[in-house]
């Protein structure tokens, strides 16, 4: 195109349309044609230019630093530049096969000396841009201004995990970022719903555009700050031009607006607010993506999204909590600037056997918890993590809510100090040297008395109503204490920290051996009525209580180690009462972990050394790891502790956690019983060892231990048999099933040790004449008839049985037609027991 015909392009079609003829006849004459080839570079930026194009055909791409945009014909090129004198400020690429038309730097220069319209053009064209850069920063500044409240300006986080879940929401989540449609977003609370949106936003094409988040129950349910009114104020929909709008908890969303957003969802669409019902408002475009968040599926809009994205809850993701744990604990210890601990196996399985009820949001909160009550250690274990279980909290009665005294008495300095300090530990003192230099026989020594026939009878009675108590008084763990004290006063020193690991796995079998020697040494050497034996029992568990207090910090024997603690443990699993914590309260407003860790006064929290068991009360799952010392009960500021009444065991059929060591425990304290009736068990089985022969009463003595595991043993097989031949429901582990019998272990136990305490402690008045040489015929004594012993032993095992029935139904959860084997086991042993006890009576 030459001549007049170019001369009339260049008015109709670019900016010189404003200059003299003259002035286009004589540029008309000096361009040249130049071409260039798709990806072909025309000039760089911060390069001088080498002249003025104007692009005919094709198009060009303009690279600047604010952004890249498409030129097509009929722009000016570099005419600016050229003016200023100043190098390019874009690179230009073409796009396509282009014609240019040039004019060179020096014939540029002197045509703009011939022709100044040429720079009052440029001039016009300047502030025509200034004025149009004014317009669009003051339009900018209100759009932050409105939008600024609810603009969200980051990805807190990625998916984290590498489970089939985590890679399928990934993938939904690329999927929706592709595109511009709707979204649904939903699953339950605390999963970071609003994250998963940020996520789609900003991997989008329009990442650069504005996200804004509105929270759907605080919407005015006239949409007027949504849509904007009529003549007036504009909507944030209208100022959020191609960003990202997302509706948080769109099921609380006002049922006013529910029809409107379906349209803005359907259609792009939506009608600003008027004031005059005669007035219509017209429709008006939305350019901006829309993204629904709810904790359920929203049917209402079902028709109008595009996509769904369901976000599974953490319980189904159980492989990828290592990698959240570890994550949230990467970001926890950053922000604190603290070395990042380690998270025992042992406590990442805990977590991993917990269903998060509040996913994501709860699991980051245990962590920092747990980093907190760390207080600086390199590991992390599984005591430092607790959770909410609405099971925990079911069927309970907080007797300080109905006995305030009941708080103020437990709180006090007699509870357990003064008890311990003022009372047993001199009185224990007493029980030890009568045992060593006063008779040696129970009828003429009150220690032994007090004992055989006071102490076990009321500690197994206790064990329904208080479960674990005795241990709060045990005067074992009291001289440990007192030692351990001493020696640091002595010997300053830092004590041992627990060896977690390996106690709870060897623990508890020492203890069971233990046990057992306990149960052959009083069988073997009559220890029941020998009193120097006795006392050397007592001072043996001591000495194993002092030993390790010494060495190890807190009640390290008393948790794990002591026979008579193990006991206490497994038959407080039965009390009707239980110390626990509200965990809502500890997660919200505890900082300190005072129960826990110990620490000084904090509000009405006394100063304490911290829970000696090195148990949290909001982490309890089982009595068996509580004392009831009430030591958190005075630390903690917010009275979150609690003493609560429950149905007996329920423990065991809902929190419960099963353990080896207890269930052979359990059978071992059964055999216990047997063991002391050993003339009478040879009377029923018709065997004919001789008692008189140490070999044989040792025999004689082992078997009796064993012997009522086998009954239980043989039972389970049969259910195993039922179940592989007629397809009957998969039962529960031996391990599980075993501790169905605890109830009529501890009625046996106490059936055994009423006729003691029934037929002997009533006598303690004339007995503690005896020990002193002195004669008590004419005082008092307090026993029953025989006849009366032998009915409350038989109803103790009567109902002992029918409970063990009971919470063997309540723990397996199936039909008694498929556990009957193991009924009759326990109707067996419970006959056992009544041969064995009630004829000697």
């Amino acid at each position: 195109m030459i001549g007049a015909d170019r001369i009339t392009w260049l008015k109709t079609h670019t900016i010189l349309n404003k200059l003299s003829d003259e002035a286009l006849t004589d540029l008309n004459a000096l361009l040249g044609d130049r071409s260039l080839s798709e990806a072909d570079i025309l000039s760089q930026v911060d390069q001088p230019p080498d002249g003025v194009y104007i692009l005919y055909q094709g198009k060009l791409q303009s690279d600047r630093p604010q952004g890249a945009y498409c030129l097509t014909a009929g722009t000016v090129l570099h005419l600016q530049d050229l003016i200023l004198d100043r190098p390019s400020s874009e690179t230009l690429t073409a796009l396509s096969d282009s014609q240019l038309w040039q004019i060179s730097r020096e014939e540029m220069n002197d045509l703009l000396d011939r022709h100044p319209d040429i720079s009052q053009l440029f001039s016009e064209q300047l502030a025509a841009e200034l004025d149009r850069l004014s317009a669009e920063l003051s339009y900018e500044r209100d759009r932050q201004s409105e939008l600024r409240p609810y603009l969200v300006n980051r990805i807190r986080r990625g998916i984290i995990g590498s489970s089939r879940y985590a890679v399928r929401l990934r993938q939904k989540i690329k999927q929706a970022a592709k595109t511009r449609d709707s979204v649904l977003i939903f699953g339950e609370p605390g999963l970071e719903k609003d994250n998963i949106a940020s996520l789609i936003h900003y991997g989008s094409p329009q990442r650069r555009e504005p996200m804004i988040q509105l929270t759907s129950g605080l919407l005015q349910t006239s949409g007027a700050e949504l849509f904007g009114r009529l003549n007036g104020k504009p909507g944030l929909l209208e100022w959020l031009g191609e960003g990202t709008l997302v509706l948080n908890n769109v099921q609380d969303l006002p049922e006013e607006l529910r029809p409107q957003i379906a349209q803005l969802l359907e259609s792009q669409t939506y009608q600003p607010v008027s004031r005059d019902p005669q007035q219509t408002p017209v429709s008006r475009s939305c350019q901006a993506r829309i993204i629904l968040i709810s904790e359920r599926t929203a049917p209402e809009f079902t028709d109008c999204i595009d996509q769904s994205i369901k976000v599974p809850p953490v319980r189904v993701r159980k492989t990828d909590i290592k990698a959240l744990l570890d994550y949230n604990l990467s970001l926890c210890c950053r922000s604190r600037g603290i070395p990042k601990p380690k998270i025992t196996p042992e406590a990442v399985r805990r977590l991993q056997s917990y269903d998060f009820p509040n996913n994501l949001r709860e699991l980051s909160s245990l962590v920092k918890r747990a980093v907190t009550q760390a207080d600086g250690a390199e590991e992390l274990t599984e005591e430092l993590f607790w959770s909410q279980d609405n099971k925990k909290t079911r069927l309970r009665l907080n007797l300080f809510k109905s006995y305030p005294q009941l708080r103020q008495f437990l709180r006090g300095k007699f509870w357990t100090d003064g008890l311990n300090y003022g009372i047993t530990t001199w009185v224990f003192a007493l029980v030890v040297i009568l045992l060593f230099v006063g008779p040696q026989t129970r009828d003429q020594n009150v220690a032994l008395n007090l004992f055989w026939a006071w102490w076990w009878p009321l500690v197994l009675i206790g064990f329904p109503f208080v479960g674990r108590l005795w241990c709060a008084v045990c005067p074992f763990m009291i001289y440990g204490e007192l030692s351990q004290k001493l020696s640091l006063k002595l010997f300053p020193r830092q004590l041992k920290p627990w060896q977690r690991q390996a106690a709870e796995r060897w623990g508890g079998w020492f203890l069971f051996g233990l046990f057992a020697l306990i149960f052959l040494w009083e069988e073997l050497w009559h220890l029941q009525n020998t009193a120097y034996l006795s006392s050397c029992l007592l001072l043996l568990i001591t000495a194993g209580a002092v030993i390790f207090s010494v060495l190890f910090e807190r009640r390290f024997w008393c948790r794990y180690l002591c026979p008579i603690g193990g006991m206490n443990g497994l038959f407080a699993k039965l009390s009707m009462t239980e110390l626990r914590a509200q965990t809502g309260i500890c997660s919200a407003e505890c900082t300190t972990y005072q129960c826990y860790k110990g620490g000084p006064e904090k509000g009405e929290g006394q100063e304490t050394n911290g829970c000696p068991l090195y148990s949290h009360p909001a982490q309890l799952q089982d009595n068996r790891d509580c004392v009831l010392c009430m030591t958190c009960l005075k630390a903690c500021p917010h009275r979150s502790v609690e003493v609560n009444l429950r149905p007996p065991g329920i423990e065991l059929w809902t929190t419960h956690t099963p353990y080896s060591y207890e269930v052979a425990l359990l059978f071992l304290l059964l055999g216990g019983v047997f063991l002391r009736r050993l003339p009478q068990l040879q009377g029923v089985l018709g065997w004919s060892f001789n008692l008189e022969t140490f070999g044989q009463h040792l025999e004689l003595s082992l078997l009796a231990l064993l012997l009522p595991a086998i009954a239980p043993l043989l039972a389970h097989a049969l259910i195993q048999g039922i179940h592989r031949l007629w397809n009957s429901p998969k039962p529960r582990p031996f391990i599980d099933l075993a501790y169905g019998y605890l109830p009529l272990v501890w009625g046996g136990n106490l059936a055994y040790y009423l006729h003691l305490g029934l037929g002997e402690a009533g006598r303690v008045l004339p007995v503690t004449l005896a020990t002193f040489g002195i004669e008590g015929v004419n005082l008092p004594i307090w026993v029953a008839d025989p006849a009366v012993i032998t009915f409350l032993q038989g109803t103790t095992l009567l109902v002992s049985t029918l409970l063990c029935i009971i919470l063997t139904q309540k723990i397996a959860r199936q039909s008694w037609r498929f556990l009957w084997p193991q009924h009759l086991s326990a109707i067996a042993l419970a006959y056992g027991l009544w041969a064995v006890i009630l004829p000697s009576s």
